[in-house]
Order: C-alpha cells, then sequence, then structure tokens
C-alpha cells in the first residue's frame, strides 16, 4: 500500500459581501475603508480581525471623524453590519457621506473637483521623447469594482430611508457609553457590549465596529493606561471573531505627546494593528503658505501585518513606494504622504511641491521701473537724473573734506593763483637746397 496520498485542495476562507483576499495570501481577508487612496496604504484594505486607530491632534479641523463617516458609509453601502460607539450615535450617522444619485463613471468623477478640472485634458506641446511618458500621479485611481469601494461624495448624504431601513433589520446597531458610571465601569460595560455584537451568527456579512471619538466626556476621566487597556481589549476580542473589523478614532486631547507623555503614540501603535497620525496644517499658517494644496501631513506608526511578518503595505502599496524602491538598486525610500480635502472627496497622496509662485502663475511679470532719484554730488550740488534701471537706486553723499590751505608752487603770485605754464611752440626748418624737407 502506498504511503503517498493526493494532496486535498487548502482550505479557502470565507468570503464575505463587500471583501475580498488579500493579494499576498488567501488566508487573508480585507475590506475598504470607503477611500481608495487610505486602502492602498493599508496594503489593499483593512484586514478582518484587525483594528486601527487614526488620531487627529488638531482642534480646528475634523478630518479625523471625517475618516470615520467614510468607515461607516462604506459598511452600510456594501450590507456589512455596522455597530456605532458613540454618546450622540443618531447624529453621527445623520452626516455619513453617501453615494450620489446620477452615477459617474470613474474618470469623469474627477471633473467636479475643482483643483482637478482642467488637469491633463489639454494638451500640451513637448518633446516627442516624453510623449509616451506616464503622467505623473500623487495619488491612486478609484476602484472600478463598487462592490468593494463605493464612490462616495461629500456633497451627498445618506437618505433617511437607508438609515431606517438598517435600524429595522438590525444592520445598525449603537452602543452609548454610561456616564453615570466609574471610568472602569464605562470601558468593561463597552467592552462586553461590543462581544455581545461579535457573537452574532453572521454567515455572509462581517461586522464593523466604529469609535468615532474614544475618551470623549462621556466616556469620563480616563487615564492612559485605560486607554492602552482598553484598544488592547479590543484587539483581543477581534482576534478571536475572523469576520470582524474595528476602527477607532482619537480626539485631539488625546492625540498629543503632552497628554499621554512621551512616546504616547509608539505604545497606541503597539495595541492596536494599524496607528495613523493627521496633523492638519490649520493650525500653523506656516504650513499652509508652503503647501497650499495639501491640508495636512499623514504619519504611519504601526501596519497591520496578519498571518505575515511583513506588513502587506510594504510589497502593494504604491504611494509608500517602498515597494518601487525595492526593486531599484539604489533605492529611494518611503515616500512622505499628505492628504487634502477637495469639494467631494478626501485623498491622501504624496507629498510635492507646487509650482513656483503658486498655482496660478502662468508667466512672469516685467520689473517695474524705479522712480527718478536725486544725486547728491561731491560739492552739494543735488542734480535730478532720471535712469530707466530695473534695479534698485542708491543715493551716496560723500561727506565734506576739510578745507585744506594751497601749497603755492614757485611760479605763483602773491596773489596765490597758481598760473599755469605755457607750452613752447614747435618749429620747423626748411632746407633752402632741398625744399621738399624739413625738420622740426
Amino acid at each position: 500500500m502506498s504511503s503517498f496520498k493526493k494532496k486535498g485542495s487548502a482550505k479557502q476562507p470565507t468570503i464575505y459581501q463587500g471583501a475580498r483576499t488579500s493579494p499576498a495570501s488567501p488566508a487573508t481577508v480585507v475590506t475598504s475603508t470607503g477611500i481608495p487612496s487610505f486602502d492602498d496604504l493599508l496594503g489593499g484594505g483593512l484586514p478582518l480581525s484587525c483594528s486601527m486607530l487614526v488620531a487627529a491632534p488638531d482642534f480646528h479641523s475634523s478630518y479625523g471623524d471625517l475618516v470615520q463617516k467614510y468607515f461607516v458609509a462604506q459598511g452600510l453601502s456594501s450590507g456589512q453590519y455596522v455597530c456605532v460607539v458613540d454618546q450622540d450615535p443618531g447624529e453621527f450617522i445623520k452626516d455619513l457621506v453617501w453615494i450620489p444619485r446620477s452615477r459617474v463613471v470613474v474618470s469623469a468623477e474627477r471633473e467636479g473637483d475643482e483643483d482637478e478640472a482642467d488637469d491633463g485634458k489639454q494638451k500640451i506641446r513637448i518633446a516627442w521623447r516624453y510623449e509616451q511618458m506616464k503622467q505623473f500621479q500623487t495619488t491612486v485611481s478609484s476602484y472600478s469594482n463598487e462592490d468593494f469601494c463605493q464612490n462616495f461624495d461629500l456633497t451627498s448624504r445618506i437618505p433617511e430611508s437607508v438609515i431606517s431601513n438598517a435600524l429595522e433589520t438590525k444592520q445598525l446597531s449603537f452602543i452609548i457609553p454610561r456616564s453615570d458610571l466609574e471610568c472602569n465601569s464605562t470601558i468593561h460595560q463597552i467592552l462586553g457590549q461590543i462581544a455581545e455584537i461579535l457573537k452574532l451568527d453572521v454567515s455572509s456579512n462581517p461586522i464593523r465596529i466604529c469609535i468615532p471619538s474614544l475618551g470623549s466626556p462621556n466616556w469620563g476621566e480616563l487615564s492612559s493606561q485605560d486607554i492602552l487597556y482598553f484598544l488592547h481589549s479590543l484587539r483581543q476580542l477581534l482576534r478571536r471573531r475572523p469576520h470582524a473589523c474595528a476602527s477607532v478614532g482619537l480626539p485631539p486631547h488625546l492625540s498629543g505627546e503632552s497628554w499621554g507623555g512621551a512616546g504616547w503614540m509608539k505604545k497606541l501603535g503597539w495595541v492596536t494593528d494599524a496607528a495613523f497620525t493627521m496633523s492638519a496644517f490649520s493650525a500653523n499658517p506656516s504650513l499652509t503658505a508652503v503647501f497650499p494644496s495639501h491640508h495636512g501631513l499623514l504619519a504611519i506608526h504601526t501596519l497591520p501585518a496578519p498571518h505575515t511578518l511583513v506588513p502587506l503595505s510594504d510589497r502593494f502599496s504604491t504611494l509608500r513606494g517602498l515597494s518601487a524602491s525595492a526593486s531599484s538598486p539604489v533605492g529611494s525610500g518611503e515616500n512622505n504622504l499628505t492628504f487634502r480635502c477637495t469639494r467631494k472627496r478626501l485623498i491622501f497622496e504624496t507629498l510635492h511641491l507646487d509650482i513656483e509662485g503658486g498655482v496660478g502663475e502662468r508667466k512672469t511679470t516685467p520689473l517695474t521701473t524705479a522712480p527718478p532719484a536725486p544725486i547728491i554730488e561731491s560739492h552739494g550740488h543735488k542734480k535730478n537724473r532720471s535712469h530707466d534701471l530695473a534695479f534698485a537706486t542708491m543715493e551716496v553723499s560723500l561727506e565734506a573734506s576739510k578745507s585744506l590751505e594751497p601749497v603755492l608752487d614757485e611760479g605763483a603770485n602773491k596773489t596765490g593763483v597758481v598760473e599755469p605754464k605755457l607750452k613752447k611752440g614747435k618749429k620747423v626748418a626748411f632746407r633752402s637746397d632741398r625744399p621738399d624737407l624739413y625738420d622740426f
């Protein structure tokens, strides 16, 4: 009897609605965050059984909250179960972005953005050797498959009928923190309710847990140890449920090193699978003047790496540029990342310098002529001389020299006036024998 056995097909993971397998490993299933460029930074999407943290230290903007709204809107549009943990989840849901009524193709969608209306449409005359080169891009294009990631529009809001239908079918559920309990009791209460939701028998749809503002006033006075304990416990719950994922937002007063101490963001990265910081330029006017086309910087602290030692983003992210630098013999390192919010969408892209002189700069203006300026001469007489010069006119004045007594020559008069010496005239001598010759 032969000991060889036919190798059976490996057990494939369940492909849920609105999800797909990772290109790195068939055992990893990823789902979209609702932002194509953000999915690229994660290596194709947020893996199931993983948690993501987005910190926004700026008090004057709400870009971190906008990422959470994309995350929830994507879950509702793809038919997944969504659980929102917030002190006022109803108002949060009403302000979600949504799909525009008239669906447009991806290429025509960019026409609505004010900064991309004319880019790439006007063909310019360049050298023939550069015509076939790839056009310079700072971000990734939208997905052609709308089942995985929808094309949301910031000018559209979720209809009331969609919210009511999701509540009736229990696709959408809320968890409200109780402010009357102590800090530890509030944390254990929320973790217990999340565990009950994760126990639901879902055979076709994953579950999304969204916490827009961890540590808000309704959570009580939390310490740094409480925040770390909650995030670590949440990740432990997700590890047991391969059909769930979570996205957590950190409010501005908890996103700085001044609150959590030195290395605060690194500690948060250790207890979560993915951690980002969105630092807006609104708090620093000088950065706004230097980068007028961007709204803030994106810092990556941790990236998810399920079933592997290397994060998926290192191999499959286009914006980070590590995959391109690995194939290069010299290596180019990782790109600096920024984000900007246009009229219709939120975009993450690589940092680049703008056009010299500004976005609207197209030609140089002629230099203005300098006005005529009086020139003071050494003798103290002023004369107006107009010069059409392209450079600045300088006024130079010489100090009056001390009066010196003239030194009289021997041939000077008694009056002190020096008489000029007369030059002797030249004499010409003619020869009588040869009148055509003469000597000086």
